[in-house]
């Protein structure tokens, strides 16, 4: 029978996988806080890359889907992120005052 630790082990759905190898790169891709820049500096691999490995990985539907998500979405690359951030500060400031 296994000793279960003292410490509390927190479970969560989708953990980050240990390497950055394309388990990490796909499982980056999906995480929406992580940019295409940081996936860069961690594991070399470009957008294009990124995309490439995406496209052979994932079902035809799913990377569709994806595709969709990161093209609507600002929050894949560093610069739109900061320019969504910042619309947004200035749209809470001006419901502040009303």
């Amino acid at each position: 029978m296994k000793k279960r630790s003292l410490i509390p082990e927190t479970r969560v759905k989708n953990p980050e996988p240990k390497k950055y190898n394309e388990d990490w790169i796909i499982w980056a891709g999906w995480a929406d806080r992580i940019t295409f820049e940081e996936i860069e500096k961690k594991t070399g691999k470009n957008e294009s890359q990124v995309i490439k490995i995406m496209r052979k990985n994932l079902k035809p539907s799913s990377f569709r889907l994806w595709r969709k998500r990161v093209h609507k979405t600002s929050i894949k690359h560093r610069k739109k992120f900061k320019l969504e951030r910042k619309k947004m500060r200035e749209k809470v400031r001006i419901s502040d005052i009303y």
